[in-house]
């Protein structure tokens, strides 16, 4: 069973594959791209492999406009840290999809999932076709202010105004730049979905940091990043060394 590997981030691609022999010795890799260009121009000229592993985020765009230049015929497990407006469509449309940092688990599901199922053709490449389509569609649906509690009313808390949200004892609360505080009634994995990806970034579990709010990034042990903001934060919001390059994308894009 042969497959490929789309990710610019060498570590990540390496990390991957080295998962990918422990779950499923069997398959082989048989290529790593790391851009559009390189995907599209290899699925021009190669026949397809049995699974592609692609990243959402490559360095010269988003991994789906590859679908929207070449037909892809293979069924494809995207790779992603938080992409939030496209998890919804991933689930909606099964099609499998692995957050990053990937653990063995997940991978292992994957695999599974791959295997189990029959995918592929032309349909399969159809079926991401439109599910690219809903996504655009849906992208201008975020919220521009979410409702709160303040003394004895509720308000509005306009998105603008928010620097950062975090999990502060196990409730959410949203710091604007002005340094108020304002519980929010959502978990992080649902704001993120009702949070604009372009303004918004899901650094760790804990936090979610606002575009505006990033004063600069610290180098930081082990390939991490630190996220200085523009005001105070109880602790140093720390990126992964696996959506490092992510965020710095996200920081400069």
């Amino acid at each position: 069973m042969k497959a490929i590997i789309i990710e610019d981030e060498t570590v990540a691609a390496q990390a991957l594959a080295s998962l990918l022999n422990e779950v499923a010795p069997d398959i082989e890799i048989i290529a790593n791209m790391q851009s559009i260009d390189e995907t599209v121009e290899w699925f021009q000229t190669s026949s397809a492999p049995d699974v592609a592993f692609m990243d959402i985020h490559l360095a010269d765009g988003s991994a789906f406009s590859v679908f929207e230049k070449v037909t892809v015929s293979c069924p494809v497990i995207f790779t992603t840290a938080y992409d939030e407006y496209a998890l919804k469509a991933f689930e909606v449309n099964s099609i499998d999809y692995l957050l990053k940092p990937i653990v063995k688990k997940d991978l292992a599901r994957a695999v599974n999932k791959f295997r189990n199922y029959s995918f592929g053709g032309d349909r399969y490449n159809e079926m991401i076709i439109k599910m690219i389509s809903d996504i655009k569609q849906t992208k201008d649906s975020y919220k521009t202010s979410f409702l709160v509690s303040h003394k004895d009313k509720l308000i509005p808390l306009p998105t603008r105004d928010i620097a950062y949200i975090g999990i502060f004892s196990q409730v959410v609360k949203a710091v604007t730049f002005d340094n108020q505080t304002f519980t929010l009634d959502r978990v992080l994995d649902e704001l993120m979905l009702q949070l604009p990806p372009h303004d918004f970034f899901r650094a760790n579990r804990q936090y979610i940091v606002s575009r505006k709010a990033v004063k600069d990034i610290s180098i930081w042990f082990g390939g991490k990043l630190s996220a200085n903001l523009t005001i105070p934060t109880p602790e140093r919001i720390i990126v992964s060394k696996a959506r490092a390059g992510e965020f710095k994308r996200w920081l400069t894009g």
